[in-house]
């Protein structure tokens, strides 16, 4: 397996822009060998113990239970659109299948590079804009799993008054603060929601700040909140830290992040984690392709088929009697439509 740094990755932007310089574009035909599955990772990289983890672990699922090969890659910093499409771009013409491009992010870069190479399979997490034969838009409800934490948040916190810290505020997380804010309010309107954004577009890096994730968190903490949700990537390590430093709790993101060892020491505060199962979104695209039947469109993963849920591996929580009866009523009205989560505040 290749994980090439921020270094390696200017290398390949200089390679893939030399190639399109002198080949004009490139074709499948211009591949070399198959060289299995690419991976590249969005803002923050591989170790956040959330999003890009999440991704990761289906890789090597993938390699594991397939037998496929494969490289990741890391993004680097203050990068461009036109870097992410030197980034793709060389994967395919290197003879990767897929191609899978993990963040909304990459949009532009996919819709781009895809045209060149047709009969490679390009999967794109979390963004649901580009529509080409050849590219799989893997999104998810995460209203629904952020409605969960909502419930479990409103029954949980002994101050009625409870956080949200997103990493940028962007559509995408906009829908982790609807859900969450939807299922505080229907489970106790006397419930107060602190909601804090880190970063606005197009400055992507709040989701790899721990330091003001902490920050964030120790204010909404000093306002009187004792349970947060943090939709913030990597910087939501610095969320999870501050509430469990200070006892109180605080719930996790994309991963079970109760089972992350990286977040081990603070684990006894991770109340639960509003899960999306990026892992499997990423295993099942690759078995797709080499199965010979290629996934295309979009495919939604949602609460009815497990694509997104509330980890409860935290023993403290499974003790919580009303709480976990209330969060899977909640879920059976959610996925028999009796209860519709919003996707925007």
């Amino acid at each position: 397996m290749r994980r090439v740094s921020s270094i390696a990755v200017a290398g390949i932007g200089i390679a893939a822009l030399a190639f399109t310089t002198t080949a004009c574009g490139g074709s499948s035909s211009d591949s070399k060998k198959d060289k299995g599955v690419a991976i590249a990772y969005d803002v923050g990289g591989r170790g956040d113990q959330s999003f890009n983890d999440a991704a990761y672990a289906g890789f090597v699922k993938a390699k594991k239970e397939l037998g496929v090969k494969g490289d990741d890659i890391e993004p680097s910093e203050g990068e461009s659109d036109a870097d992410k499409v030197q980034r793709l771009t060389e994967l395919a013409r290197e003879g990767h299948n897929p191609v899978i491009a993990v963040g909304f992010v990459y949009a532009p870069a996919v819709k781009e590079v895809a045209k060149k190479y047709p009969k490679i399979t390009f999967g794109l997490v979390d963004d649901d804009t580009v529509h080409m034969k050849n590219v799989v838009n893997m999104v998810f409800n995460e209203e629904q799993g952020s409605y969960l934490a909502g419930v479990a948040a409103a029954l949980t916190t002994k101050s009625k008054t409870v956080g949200f810290v997103g990493g940028v505020e962007n559509p995408l997380i906009k829908k982790f603060e609807a859900g969450y804010v939807q299922g505080v309010h229907d489970t106790d309107k006397s419930v107060k929601v602190k909601v804090q954004y880190l970063t606005q577009p197009p400055d992507y890096s709040g989701f790899k700040k721990p330091d003001s994730g902490k920050d964030t968190a120790n204010g909404q903490l000093d306002g009187g909140a004792d349970v947060i949700y943090q939709a913030a990537g990597d910087s939501g390590s610095g969320v999870i830290e501050a509430a469990a430093t200070r006892g109180k709790w605080a719930i996790g993101v994309d991963s079970d992040q109760y089972t992350q060892k990286g977040l081990a020491k603070f684990k006894s505060k991770i109340l639960a984690s509003a899960t999306k199962a990026v892992d499997e979104a990423v295993f099942n695209l690759v078995k797709s392709v080499k199965d010979g039947k290629p996934e295309s469109g979009t495919v939604r993963y949602g609460l009815k088929t497990g694509g997104v849920g509330l980890a409860d591996s935290n023993p403290a929580y499974q003790k919580m009697t009303k709480v976990v009866e209330a969060v899977e009523t909640a879920k059976k009205k959610i996925i028999s439509g009796e209860i519709k989560v919003k996707t925007t505040p």
